[in-house]
């Protein structure tokens, strides 16, 4: 059965906290997402407990008229527990080495095996058609699974918001962008 997994980075917030708001442009992105998915069918959706990711996807949500499924593991990647002024460079030494980890951090690894557990467990699902909303790095570390030359150039080029899809046939998976700014 093919599947299709749209992996969703959230919309422009103010801030990185949990509970962080989006700003006026993230709302307005957010119901522009609602609009980019009116014509695809969506069996389930899937969100980062983050406070951004849930608003990035509840016009979807309402439209669609699903429950948005929090899970744990889409959460934001932790690269240390305490300030790091060169936290871009550090972030982008951890594109190529995947176990390295900061004080009370996560590592790459560590982030890319609780996301891919997720996408692991839509693929052996029911369900055909699936939103996952998460964020930027943990995205990131998502298509590098997929293709290890995505990396930090490419998160560097991110957007807010962004949508990737992922396809996937007998055991094939492609990915593709789809996310144009409006």
């Amino acid at each position: 059965m093919e599947k299709e997994i749209y992996i969703i980075r959230h919309c422009e917030a103010k801030g990185q906290p949990f509970e962080a708001n989006l700003t006026e442009r993230g709302l307005s992105q957010a119901n522009h997402l609602a609009e980019f998915f009116s014509n695809i069918k969506i069996d389930q959706i899937i969100s980062s407990p983050f406070w951004r990711a849930i608003q990035s996807i509840e016009p979807t949500s309402h439209t669609k008229n699903i429950n948005i499924v929090v899970d744990e593991r889409l959460s934001e990647r932790k690269l240390s527990s305490g300030d790091l002024p060169d936290w871009l460079e550090k972030l982008k030494t951890t594109f190529d080495e995947m176990e390295l980890k900061f004080d009370g951090g996560e590592s790459s690894q560590e982030a890319t095996n609780r996301a891919i557990s997720v996408i692991n467990q839509i693929i052996s699902s029911d369900h055909q058609k699936t939103i996952v909303v998460t964020h930027g790095n943990l995205m990131s570390l998502i298509l590098k699974y997929f293709n290890e030359d995505f990396g930090f150039e490419n998160w560097k080029k991110l957007s807010n918001p962004d949508v990737f899809v992922l396809k996937v046939k007998n055991n094939d998976i492609v990915y593709e962008r789809l996310w144009q700014e409006f």
